[in-house]
């Protein structure tokens, strides 16, 4: 297993197939740590999470792909809980799906390129998996 790391940062809510891809995917590359999104911050930017925190964080912690889970301290400011890290987690990739990417992703991360050159961090990004997701279970539960 390389050192690297690859820092994930989401919800998580609801966790499914399409997540377990992810971090699959995402263990390719390195070990995998996860900033998991408060319940605050989910319902600014997406909803309000179905399961809490506590729930989501374990079954994220569960998930064989993962090495280490942290609640996402800097919310929309990735790079503090990236500044955050123990210094046995250096961050080599930023993973996120490849149904968002570039500088709108950047910006929603509140990271630039010069502070991801500054950390020698790359941007990582998986293929989407397509037809599950958290809103289609919603969208399956509400017929």
């Amino acid at each position: 297993m390389s050192d690297n790391w690859v820092y994930v940062g989401g919800t998580f809510d609801l966790f499914h197939s399409g997540h377990i891809n992810f971090l699959s995917r995402c263990a390719e590359y390195g070990k995998v740590v996860v900033a998991l999104n408060t319940d605050q911050f989910a319902a600014r930017y997406k909803r309000q999470p179905i399961l809490s925190l506590a729930e989501r964080y374990d079954a994220v912690e569960a998930c064989r792909f993962v090495d280490k889970v942290f609640v996402n301290i800097g919310n929309e400011d990735s790079w503090i809980t990236i500044n955050t890290m123990p210094v046995d987690c250096k961050i080599k990739y930023i993973a996120h799906g490849d149904d968002w990417t570039g500088e709108s992703l950047l910006k929603q991360l509140n990271v630039s390129q010069p502070w991801l050159d500054e950390k020698g961090i790359e941007m990582l990004y998986i293929p989407y998996t397509e037809g599950i997701s958290t809103s289609e279970i919603i969208r399956r539960i509400k017929g």
